[in-house]
């Protein structure tokens, strides 16, 4: 018995897809900002895989690079990039590593990061900066946001790099992706960005914008198992890198696994050179049944419903005398993360927790993060508990 597809589900509106997810009437849940919800055609898309485990009628080990290939083909459709492109990774660390570590830097060369950033830019690109003898710059924020109006300052002959988030964890501050990009280009930069917070939920085109490497994981918005992400390399920077890390795999060895002995082999010319090793089916299999939520409803149309429930939420707040919101409202930088705060903002929080209205409590503020499953009802009861605490 081969590697089956799990049946993908048939979602023809936001109401449909709410009926898949089996948390929907017990947990009003908006922390897709942490970890996104399973849903069940993927519930069914691991289950499948496990059953087909335990029967071992026959060998499918081979057949989980039919569904790494159509995994490529679809992520790229939700990018607008080419499937090859697409690595297929255990989560967004893995493509910042291939920039943190493959792209070209000498010793004296500067890395410019956000100093209100996710540590997994900082810590990944400090690690790189202390082997390979380059530095951080940190960028100062204004009023928690990423100061991209600044950065001409902080550009020397040295620089080579800006790693940011597309969309920062804390308060949903959505940067202009077009205006960094050509601020890269006009000063020579390769343009790395994390999008984990924002893919899924912002439309995204790479054929318009100047990224080299972006990468994310999908257990948040897009919905997958945990362990899971790809990334995406642009063809320019394809000759600058180095392997960082290496796999057996990372070889084209044409689907022929019955004969081994050859040494010789070229690497794969894309994205999939930067895999690590085998995969891990369950996982390729649950990102194959999310991945049709974005395709088949739209991520444009599934920003707009998010960003209606939220405007709801911004006026019940704007007319609060104890809540105030800490999220950026502009038009271009706002985002599916809505942040507030208020006097015991904590105490407030876990008594949202206790009323099974699932958030997050970031940097001193209540973290909602608002997704296709959510609806009206949902907003009802936030607001209700709001109201009473």
């Amino acid at each position: 018995m081969s590697l089956s597809l799990p049946p993908l589900p048939q979602i023809h509106d936001f109401a449909a897809a709410r009926s898949m997810f089996p948390h929907v009437g017990r947990i009003r849940y908006f922390n897709a900002a942490s970890t996104g919800p399973m849903s069940q055609p993927v519930a069914t898309a691991v289950e499948g895989y496990i059953k087909s485990r335990l029967s071992v009628e026959e060998d499918d080990a081979h057949s989980v690079f039919a569904v790494r290939d159509l995994l490529r083909e679809r992520y790229a459709r939700l990018i607008g990039s080419r499937s090859d492109q697409i690595g297929l990774g255990q989560n967004a660390s893995q493509g910042l590593n291939v920039a943190a570590f493959g792209l070209p830097l000498r010793a004296g060369d500067e890395i410019l990061v956000s100093d209100r950033e996710f540590p997994a830019i900082i810590y990944t690109m400090r690690a790189a900066a202390e082997a390979r003898g380059a530095k951080l710059v940190f960028v100062p924020h204004r009023e928690n946001r990423f100061a991209l109006d600044d950065l001409e300052r902080y550009v020397t002959p040295r620089t080579r790099m800006l790693a940011v988030s597309w969309v920062q964890f804390f308060n949903g501050h959505r940067i202009d992706l077009e205006r960094a990009g050509s601020f890269c280009r006009e000063h020579n930069l390769y343009f790395v960005v994390d999008a984990i917070q924002g893919l899924g939920m912002e439309p995204l085109d790479v054929n318009r914008l100047d990224i080299d490497i972006l990468t994310t994981g999908c257990q948040k918005w897009l919905l997958a198992p945990q362990g899971c992400g790809f990334f995406y390399l642009a063809d320019r920077v394809k000759a600058d890198l180095t392997q960082p890390f290496m796999s057996w795999l990372s070889v084209d060895w044409k689907m022929r696994f019955d004969d081994l002995f050859h040494y010789e082999r070229p690497f794969f010319d894309g994205a999939a050179r930067y895999d690590l090793g085998y995969y891990v089916a369950m996982n390729l299999l649950g990102m194959y049944a999310a991945s049709e939520f974005f395709l088949s409803l739209g991520v444009s149309s599934i920003r707009d419903h998010t960003y209606r429930l939220i405007d709801r939420v911004i006026r019940w707040v704007d007319d609060s005398s104890v809540y105030r919101i800490t999220s950026d409202r502009d038009h271009h930088h706002r985002s599916s993360i809505l942040t507030l705060t208020c006097d015991r903002v904590a105490e407030r929080y876990e008594a949202l927790m206790s009323r099974k209205i699932t958030c997050s409590l970031r940097e001193g503020s209540i973290r909602l993060s608002f997704h296709l499953y959510n609806d009206d009802s949902d907003v009802d009861a936030l607001l209700e508990a709001l109201e009473a605490l």
